[in-house]
């Protein structure tokens, strides 16, 4: 038994000072150890002064890290001393295991550090699943209390500080978010998106040099009033929604410009199938297309090196009809079939068929009495099968002319990614419409600004798109004078938002991830130790 207790108490106690093991015992998946305290005399935790004298003793029952599989209990007794100090408030006081668990826990230290990984990982639900399949099954409530007990970090004042918006409840309520400048990790989370809240934070963490958010009235506002000396960056990701906003509210009132003989974009058509009509054959750049370039190169490589056809079929795990039709072709265009339809003996009619179609004449009787009239090797069924299948074709109307939303993409777009049919559309619509060719020069003068950061010319843009008095693009131009200051440095200085924004998208996994259900405490607990 002494061999035993000592193999036991090197194995669970580890590391752990002033415990021994009196006993284990396994059974039904658990395994129980007896442990009770080594030394002799404790020392009090108000006066500090330690005493021998032994006023009673409990038993405590904490949950440990399973081991091989089997759940591990261990029962501690805990002796209860009694204070000599004859001033001293407390007259009897508990033995502390400080290193093996914590006053009035159900868990060991080492098993709490893991309920806590496990509830910042994967929250209640999801976590107390996992918990289960690994031995030490704990409620989900457990785990959220685990989260919240823990202390939040201790960060330092950022010098460049993001400030952005995230919502707690979609359309109901928002919560602000704030992150470091450099590194985009979360600094701290406030409840409402109010000027209040930010500029309380910026009050009491004084030390911000930059500050980059939107273009928020209420953050602008706070900023100003927490931290007035400030540079305050709006954020030229969110100034160029700002522009697609406005080019798409300019091109929707020159809709009737767009009605138009637009050329039909060629793209669409050719991944809609993989044999072009108009080219008279199959597609050679599809994926189809190096599909059977490389089976034919495969097959015609193993054929060289001296293998048969049966074994190369065997080998690849394909058909030997397959094999045998790319051994045989000379090239491997001439794998591809071209999928026409068999020759008819009313197909030199067709014409003359279509032709009395579209004049009207729908009659199966008439159509083929002028036929034979005619001698045509032809019978009714084929008349009949033919004139239905023209009432299924839907009539070959022109192609619409472009949609708003798209004309926007192609005016924000980067040149360099407009194809050639795109590029085409864009020069019609262009043409026949002079303002909206201002619109575009006007769009493509912010974006050399924005890509280029040459804030300082600014002010010559606002001045030249109010000149022009286009919907849409005039007001959002005459709203950055309204913050003209933060633009002009959100398109000079290198900071953005960009690290912010990643932060949110990170809360909406937590927010998921919580089921949506959570409250802020608990949200903002789970994005600052995440």
């Amino acid at each position: 038994m002494q061999a035993d207790a000592t193999f036991w108490d090197s194995l669970v106690f580890d590391g752990i000072d002033g415990v021994e093991v009196e006993g284990v015992t396994a059974a039904f998946g658990t395994v129980d150890v007896t442990a009770r305290g080594r030394a002799a005399r404790a020392a009090c935790p108000d006066c500090g002064r330690s005493s021998a004298r032994v006023h009673d003793s409990y038993q405590r029952r904490l949950k440990d890290l399973p081991l091989a599989e089997q759940s591990v209990v261990i029962h501690l007794t805990v002796r209860r001393f009694i204070c000599s100090t004859d001033d001293c408030p407390r007259r009897t006081f508990a033995e502390s295991f400080a290193q093996l668990t914590a006053p009035y826990s159900r868990f060991t230290t080492r098993l709490g550090r893991v309920l806590e990984r496990v509830g910042l990982a994967l929250a209640g639900p999801a976590g107390a699943r996992l918990t289960a399949q690994l031995g030490f099954q704990v409620g989900r409530m457990t785990l959220l209390r685990r989260v919240m007990a823990l202390p939040d970090p201790q960060l330092s004042t950022p010098r460049v500080l993001g400030v952005d918006d995230f919502a707690t409840r979609r359309g109901q309520t928002y919560s602000t978010v704030l992150t470091y400048g450099e590194t985009h990790r979360v600094v701290d989370v406030l409840p409402p998106r109010d000027s209040g809240p930010l500029a309380a934070w910026l009050a009491t963490h004084p030390g911000v040099e930059i500050i980059c958010r939107d273009q928020a009235g209420a953050y602008a506002e706070g900023a100003r009033l927490g931290a007035p000396a400030a540079i305050q960056v709006a954020d030229r990701f969110h100034l160029w929604q700002g522009v697609g906003r406005a080019v798409e509210t300019c091109v929707a009132a020159h809709r009737e410009c767009l009605n138009g003989p637009t050329a039909p974009i060629r793209k669409d058509v050719a991944a809609s199938t993989n044999d072009d009509p108009v080219r008279g054959g199959p597609d050679l750049d599809g994926r189809r297309a190096q599909r059977k370039k490389a089976a034919h190169a495969l097959v015609h490589e193993l054929l060289a090196q001296g293998h048969s056809r049966r074994a190369i079929a065997r080998h690849l795990g394909w058909g030997l009809n397959t094999v045998l039709r790319y051994a045989r072709a000379a090239t491997w265009q001439d794998t591809l079939r071209e999928n026409r339809p068999w020759p008819s003996r009313l197909d030199p009619y067709k014409p003359h068929l279509e032709r009395r179609f579209a004049a009207g004449c729908t009659n199966v009787t008439r159509l083929h009495r002028e036929l034979t009239a005619e001698n045509a090797p032809v019978t009714y069924q084929m008349v009949r099968a033919y004139i239905a299948t023209l009432r299924a074709a839907p009539p070959q109307a022109p192609p619409p002319p472009p949609t708003v939303r798209r004309v926007t993409g192609w005016l924000t777009r980067r040149p360099s990614t407009l194809s050639e049919d795109e590029r085409a559309a864009l020069k019609d619509v262009l043409a026949r419409c002079p303002e909206l060719d201002a619109a575009a020069e006007h769009v493509r003068g912010f974006g050399e600004i924005l890509a280029h950061r040459l804030g300082a010319t600014l002010p010559a843009w606002i001045e030249a798109v109010d000149a022009s008095q286009l919907p849409g693009l005039t007001n959002f131009a005459l709203h950055l004078l309204r913050d003209l200051d933060a633009v002009t440095a959100g398109l000079t200085l290198h900071w953005s938002s960009g690290g912010t924004e990643g932060a949110v998208n990170r809360i909406k996994k937590i927010k998921r991830q919580l089921y949506g259900r959570a409250e802020f405490g608990l949200l903002r607990k789970m994005i600052l130790l995440q």
